[in-house]
């Protein structure tokens, strides 16, 4: 796979697909860290003399809805704040061109000088992004004369952007190649897969809503893992498939016999909760009781919102042992501060480990929570791309978004 590094870009028009999908509030950037994320790769152009032309989508446009919804949708998802605060980050202009098509588009990248950099609008204004339009892929191809893909939290999806124009460059002969960000994810996360005997004991930490969403990854992880401790909500599926009463948790029924298959598979493998923090609702203005039970014990009308103080010792105590770890979904509802504890307790034990582990957040709601809890410098690695990082776990190291660079 080519590197962001190797490239000989002086006066070339470099398209870089980059994750620019922020968090807005009325317009205005609520968390800037995948702009940040992006500046090396894009400084690194920069400073080879290319000409930068970037491209990203933000948030969600749904073409099939009324007209003015769809209007609405890009209203919300316009990519302007993020190329003024993009300028701000590389203390230069940023070019802006509100369109992802059409002649304005062309000439503006076709006006811009060595070491210049133009943000084109969001890449799902146009529905063809989504369904890897040919046409639209055409388009964007004829933007460039590099590709970079700098957006590992797209690189599980065969968009357009993603995955045509680099197809059609690479039949052309044109450089298409990972960025810095891509090139780490890519390092970070094979090592998960490959396991070498040095990152042995392994132990992969599942957590979130639901089974059916880690099915395959849980698969996967039971032929590499040496451990695998399962929390959240997702935990309570597996006590109702051994019979267990789980009140009020949420449970997928549909998914019974596979936890059931998927138990007997791992041969004490899957480590458990073994206590649980109850309450009687799960709206904080609706609770009036919030206990610690056994997890035999849990009463009719209850829910189990939170691993447990015995729990916590238990997971904590095969965290201490591993040499590799890879944590993705919390093990209470976090955003509560009631039952905040469990999702904290191992995020401790993996500080405790204090650099004789490779440690990795696999993204999203963890990588959240690690963040809010203050402990996102004490893994090995947080991933930019939570789907993506699953999704490369569980395709042993394979992503379309990635595959197409080799």
């Amino acid at each position: 796979m080519l590197t962001v590094q190797k490239l000989d870009v002086k006066g070339l028009r470099v398209l870089v697909r980059v994750d620019f999908n922020v968090p807005l509030k009325g317009g205005a950037i609520r968390d800037d860290n995948r702009i940040v994320a992006a500046l090396p790769t894009i400084k690194e152009l920069l400073k080879k003399g290319a000409r930068v032309v970037l491209f990203s989508h933000l948030g969600k446009i749904k073409h099939k809805e009324a007209p003015e919804v769809v209007e609405e949708a890009k209203k919300k998802n316009n990519l302007a704040p993020i190329a003024a605060r993009l300028g701000e980050l590389l203390n230069q202009p940023v070019k802006f061109v509100p369109l992802a098509r059409g002649k304005e588009l062309a000439n503006a990248v076709n006006e811009l000088k060595e070491g210049e950099v133009l943000l084109m609008q969001n890449t799902r204004y146009e529905k063809g992004e989504e369904k890897n339009d040919p046409e639209l892929s055409r388009i964007w191809a004829d933007l460039a004369d590099v590709y970079v893909m700098d957006a590992f939290g797209s690189a599980h999806r065969a968009h357009a952007s993603t995955y045509g124009v680099p197809e059609i460059l690479k039949s052309e002969g044109k450089p298409v190649a990972a960025g810095y960000l891509v090139e780490k994810e890519v390092a970070n996360l094979t090592r998960c897969v490959k396991v070498s005997d040095k990152d042995r004991p392994y132990v992969a930490i599942l957590g979130g809503l639901k089974v059916s969403d880690k099915i395959k990854v849980i698969d996967t992880l039971l032929d590499k893992c040496d451990k695998i401790i399962i929390g959240g909500a997702m935990a309570f599926t597996f006590f109702k498939a051994q019979g267990k009463s789980t009140g009020l948790s949420p449970v997928e029924d549909d998914q019974l016999e596979y936890a059931r298959n998927c138990l007997a598979k791992a041969k004490g493998k899957i480590i458990l909760p073994v206590d649980t923090v109850i309450g009687d609702a799960f709206l904080p203005e609706e609770r009036k009781t919030v206990q610690v039970v056994n997890i035999n014990d849990i009463p009719e009308g209850f829910e189990g919102l939170d691993i447990g103080p015995e729990t916590d010792k238990l997971f904590s105590s095969h965290i201490a042992k591993a040499k590799m770890v890879f944590w993705n979904g919390p093990m209470g509802v976090f955003e509560q501060a009631e039952f905040q504890r469990g999702t904290i307790s191992i995020c401790k034990a993996i500080k405790a480990l204090d650099g004789k582990a490779f440690t990795v957040c696999g993204g999203g709601d963890s990588a959240a929570a690690i963040k809010q809890f203050g402990f996102d410098k004490d893994f090995s690695h947080v991933s930019t791309g939570g789907g993506a990082s699953l999704e490369m776990i569980e395709n042993d190291g394979h992503l379309p978004g990635i595959d197409i660079l080799g």
